[in-house]
């Protein structure tokens, strides 16, 4: 069975993506390529949101190629990125929502993907949150190496692991071979890291009930 990997949203929303490879084209007669997507909101009795990402032509050029190997990471963060931007509704149940995946994502000058830069203080949080809810809601070491988590931040895999490495360090976490275990240090913070994720979500319901009038 593979294992879970969470992915933690900016506002502290745990995530997991359960994507339907491959991208097909669309039967519309636009020009996009689409992939059906499950967005599961971790540790909320069920919430998701199941979307279609909507990939434009103009991104589809300068990809190596619509396979996994390529495309998951960026599609992962284009989806977890609408959810910070509270774009993104979770409910008991739903219809698909379509999602553009357009060149905002992308800066052609510098030929680079581009989901927002963040501080160190955030990677420090966003490790942090990661290595508690991969703890929490799948048992296994959490993978803070990851090339897609160091892609959402505009960062680098060693600096990830230099992070890592700081909150090892302070008794929070264990690092092994790119991966790290909850200490008990970390697992003490539930409070904060729970009260975070309902803050967000609280925020994101918010937002969706004003716009639904």
């Amino acid at each position: 069975m593979q294992e879970k990997q969470i992915y933690v949203s900016l506002g502290g929303l745990p995530l997991s993506f359960q994507l339907e490879w491959p991208f097909h084209r669309s039967t519309s007669g636009a020009d996009f390529s689409v992939l059906h997507a499950d967005i599961r909101l971790e540790n909320s009795g069920g919430l998701h949101a199941p979307v279609a990402v909507n990939l434009s032509a103009t991104v589809r050029e300068v990809m190596p190629s619509l396979d996994p190997k390529d495309a998951e990471g960026v599609v992962i963060n284009a989806l977890r990125k609408e959810v910070d931007r509270r774009q993104i509704e979770f409910l008991k149940s739903g219809k698909r929502v379509p999602v553009q995946f357009s060149s905002r994502h992308y800066d052609f000058k510098r030929s680079k993907w581009m989901f927002g830069k963040a501080s160190e203080e955030e990677m420090a949080l966003l490790i942090a949150r990661k290595v508690y809810w991969q703890t929490r809601l799948a048992g296994e070491p959490a993978w803070v190496g990851d090339p897609t988590e160091a892609l959402y931040g505009e960062t680098s895999v060693e600096h990830l692991l230099a992070i890592a490495g700081k909150l090892a360090g302070q008794g929070l976490l264990k690092m092994a071979g790119g991966r790290a275990t909850a200490e008990e240090a970390l697992m003490a913070q539930a409070e904060k890291f729970e009260g975070a994720m309902q803050a967000a979500l609280d925020e994101l319901e918010k937002k969706h009930a004003f716009e639904r009038g």
